[in-house]
């Protein structure tokens, strides 16, 4: 295969004086630079460079879009869970208040309902700007994935300790505040 200068010859674009003047300068240039160093091309550096940033910030987007793919998720398995798994509340005529952030919030639950949620058997958890009623195992898979959504779920008491002063004097499960 010819060389570049070979071709341009052929083609007569350039004249052969003019391509050894060029082939000559070349050669100066090489004997200039001193030995076991490679002449650096300033332009594949930059190019080089301007890839790996490129690559770089591909990387970061890709990463970004990929968390928000991963939340969406988790927030469609959360409503998935609560949709699915939700407890009727019937016609509540007893208010259950609990707190969520600063604010008291009220629900009508029934008798029966009322004590689940005192004894920690079922909890409330927020599905948009509502609020559900869900088993208490559904709502511990459900704060695995994102702690803020369950609104209250209730510590079981299953048994009393010993060196409690007040254990005599129990709380009502009635109480209400």
């Amino acid at each position: 295969m010819a060389s570049l200068q070979d071709q341009l010859l052929k083609a007569g674009i350039v004249d052969a004086k003019k391509a050894k003047k060029i082939k000559q300068e070349q050669r100066k240039q090489a004997k200039q630079q001193p030995k076991g160093s490679v002449q650096v091309d300033e332009a594949k550096q930059l190019a080089q460079q301007a890839l790996a940033e490129k690559a770089a910030k591909a990387k970061a987007l890709n990463k970004q879009q990929q968390q928000q793919a991963e939340k969406k998720a988790i927030q469609a398995q959360i409503i998935q869970l609560i949709s699915r798994h939700r407890i009727d509340r019937g016609d509540g005529d007893i208010a259950y208040q609990f707190t969520d952030g600063k604010k008291i919030k009220k629900l009508y639950v029934t008798a029966l309902l009322q004590t689940q949620l005192s004894n920690g058997l079922i909890a409330i958890a927020k599905l948009n700007e509502g609020y559900e009623l869900v088993p208490a195992v559904v709502a511990d898979k459900i704060k695995q994935r994102d702690e803020s959504v369950i609104v209250l779920i209730n510590d079981k008491k299953d048994s009393i300790d010993e060196d409690d002063p007040y254990a005599d004097y129990q709380i009502p499960d009635d109480l209400m505040w």
